[in-house]
């Protein structure tokens, strides 16, 4: 008689293993989106990044990933206007491999030319008679010129206006109190050579009293009289400089700390105006306009920051509102970053913060308060027309 022998399997499980399985998943995963959560909530300038990530992932364009979803997807296609086409794949992959860009002359030589780098920027929205041989420039000036003692002489103050803002009649509308736009100056010794008795390099055009931060002064007055509240920083970065022994490309990290400090002060600001002026002579900045000379007005957007979407638009609306109601004034949007320039601009700061560059070297003050004049027409409209748009969206959500 011959003996059979279960061969049949048994499985215990431990209701324990599986609880602790359970647990160890579940926190493992509460773990991970815990630790998400906080690095995307974090401030800019606390965020993990990676400088070379953030290079490549800005070869990619909008035009080139639209491209690649419309060869995917013909339906794509259908919805471009007609005389607008989608970029080509071949010229996005030839840039990206080559660095050679077929639109941009500059990238066939730009790496084989010493200091060309410096020029290296980009054109976003072209301004009339703006090309990449007239483009906003500025370089840094002997340290020696940036110290007090060193102010040259003045000529033509006499005609200078202080600015100051006109009360006689109340405007339409008002932030009833509130300061929502901060005003200052990086550069905040910038100065013109038409006021420097005996200075004709533009790179010696800085002087501690008659400076940028008149144009400041006066933008302010004008946005207060539109009834938008503004807060002008006087604050004298280059002293600062000075006094810690900074170099002038610290600029900005100094008025960095005026922003921030604003900030916490005031929780009412909304919009943040870095002024400057070019360092490119007159022929270049300046423009007739109706009889009148206005000194022409330059946005410029840092690349290397994470509100630069959202800061091109914002400058792109001003820019297109200024060429419809002052033609040629504007001489463009701009995008810097890269070697040789700052590229963030505290634009991270906020979304609606904007560099300008009102003038050059050569302009007077009475060229650049025309221009102050336009640009704040123009800016206290979009301010309103914005507030309205948002009115309107807090209303429905309230609804």
């Amino acid at each position: 008689m011959k003996r059979r022998y279960s061969t049949e399997i048994i499985t215990v499980i431990h209701g324990s293993t599986i609880i602790k399985s359970f647990f160890i998943v579940f926190s493992l995963l509460l773990f991970v989106f815990s630790l998400s959560a906080v690095m995307t909530s974090l401030k800019p300038e606390y965020r993990l990044s990676s400088k070379s990530v953030h290079t490549v992932t800005n070869q990619f364009t909008g035009k080139m990933l639209f491209s690649l979803l419309a060869n995917e997807n013909h339906y794509f296609f259908s919805v471009l206007p007609k005389e607008k086409e989608a970029s080509g794949l071949s010229k996005g992959l030839l840039k990206l491999s080559t660095n050679i860009s077929l639109d941009d002359p500059r990238s066939l030589l730009g790496r084989e030319l010493p200091g060309f780098s410096i020029f290296d920027n980009e054109i976003l929205v072209a301004g009339e008679g703006t090309d990449y041989t007239n483009m906003p420039y500025e370089s840094s000036p002997p340290i020696d010129v940036l110290n007090e003692e060193r102010d040259a002489d003045l000529q033509n103050v006499d005609g200078i206006k202080e600015p100051q803002a006109d009360t006689k009649e109340t405007p339409a509308q008002t932030t009833n109190g509130r300061k929502v736009v901060h005003i200052y100056q990086s550069h905040n010794r910038e100065s013109f050579l038409p006021y420097l008795k005996g200075v004709t390099d533009p790179n010696l055009a800085h002087h501690s009293q008659i400076n940028i931060t008149k144009l400041g002064m006066k933008l302010q007055a004008d946005l207060v009289d539109k009834g938008v509240g503004a807060f002008h920083d006087t604050t004298d970065i280059m002293a600062n400089l000075n006094k810690k022994g900074l170099t002038y490309p610290k600029s900005y990290q100094e008025s960095r700390l005026a922003i921030q400090a604003a900030k916490a002060e005031n929780k009412d600001l909304e919009y943040f105006i870095d002024i400057h002026r070019d360092s490119r002579r007159k022929k270049d900045t300046t423009v007739t306009l109706k009889g009148k000379s206005y000194a022409k007005i330059a946005f410029v957007v840092g690349r290397n920051n994470p509100n630069y979407e959202k800061n091109a638009a914002l400058a792109t609306k001003l820019h297109n509102a200024l060429q419809k109601k002052y033609p040629g004034i504007s001489r463009g949007v701009m995008k810097q970053g890269g070697a040789g320039h700052n590229g963030v601009y505290n634009q991270d700061i906020s979304s609606n913060a904007m560099l300008i560059e009102i003038g050059g070297v050569d302009n007077t003050f009475e060229e650049m308060y025309l221009t102050v004049d336009a640009f704040a027409d123009v800016f206290s409209e979009y301010y309103w027309e914005a507030k309205a748009v948002d009115n309107v969206k807090g209303d429905s959500e309230a609804q």
